[in-house]
């Protein structure tokens, strides 16, 4: 008999689930977003799409809210990439999730809706923004990292994923409104921005414990601000908790690494969760009272949750080849 956890997991992996509703920047579910690295892609304006399969021999197709059938499809979608492969894309697309059970693939299926902007050949082509799976270690769905994302596309050859515009630390709101006017993704030439941007923090977990993205609407800039945008920002505020995980040094991942890969005889990508887990309790230990006297005085009070996103991203960006 399989245990509640396993069920739990196996319901995940197999089974219709809603994408996640994005936040307007602003309200409470993303308070504290921009507190650490924050990426902005261009959001599309068509309609929420996913892919996934449960054994790596069926797709299985959904919208935001229901999963499809080809007798009950949306504009096309399902349909579309189950017929004759119009594209090197389409057919890498479906090898691609094939080759990950148990990975949900979420992305905009472009078709005509408020924005008519777009290129000629922009329509009616999948947009991958989302990778997300079950991590068995914290018992919750994730959002894959950016980095890892398009590794897995690169992988297959699936050249159509969002990339971000801007990677921005520890941004203002002001700062993120300035990237509105760089989204000319897929837009003709001449025909304005797009429809807005979305910000991910791979690191933030709301107050609610869950993983959510924010957005800017480019019409509700436009209408709060009628004044000309100026230029980028490219120096952001610097938080007491980036002060303190810069303490983090490549030695101590590496004496980690060396521990694991003693007692278990070699290295996995398995035992990242355990290395992120390990490096945080390290830095915990050794590192956070001897930072916390170097900080100035309006930076001693720590936000615990927003630290351990920077030790996180730390630890990215020192091993990049095990994270």
């Amino acid at each position: 008999m399989r245990s509640p956890r396993k069920e739990t997991e196996a319901a995940l992996m197999t089974e219709f689930t809603k994408y996640q509703h994005i936040e307007r920047l602003g309200n409470s579910e993303v308070q504290g977003i921009l507190n650490g690295v924050v990426y902005v892609y261009p959001k599309l304006d068509g309609t929420n799409a996913q892919i996934w399969t449960n054994d790596g021999l069926v797709h299985h197709f959904g919208s935001r809210r229901r999963e499809l059938t080809l007798d009950n499809d949306n504009a096309g979608f399902m349909t579309t990439l189950l017929g004759p492969p119009r594209t090197t894309n389409d057919r890498y697309l479906l090898d691609m999730v094939l080759g990950y059970p148990g990975c949900r693939f979420h992305g905009e299926w472009l078709i005509p809706r408020s924005l008519k902007t777009y290129t000629e050949d922009a329509w009616k082509r999948f947009y991958l923004f989302d990778i997300t799976r079950y991590n068995p270690a914290t018992e919750r769905v994730e959002h894959v990292h950016y980095e890892a994302l398009k590794d897995i596309c690169d992988q297959y050859g699936f050249t159509d994923y969002i990339a971000p515009l801007r990677i921005l630390v520890n941004p203002t709101v002001a700062d993120c409104h300035k990237c509105l006017k760089e989204n000319n993704y897929m837009i003709q030439d001449g025909a304005g921005v797009g429809e807005g941007v979305v910000l991910k923090n791979y690191a933030y977990w709301s107050k609610y414990g869950r993983q959510t993205w924010a957005k800017i609407v480019t019409s509700e800039f436009k209408d709060k601000n009628r004044k000309k945008m100026g230029a980028s920002v490219s120096k952001c505020r610097k938080l007491g908790e980036d002060k303190l995980a810069n303490r983090l040094t490549c030695a101590m991942v590496d004496k980690v690494v060396a521990n694991i890969e003693a007692e278990c005889d070699g290295w996995s990508s398995k035992y990242i969760p355990r290395l992120i887990e390990t490096v945080w309790r390290d830095f915990v230990t050794e590192e956070l009272y001897n930072g916390l006297k170097k900080l100035k005085q309006h930076e001693q009070t720590v936000n615990f949750r927003t630290l351990r996103g920077f030790v996180n991203q730390k630890i990215r960006e020192l091993k990049p080849e095990l994270c």
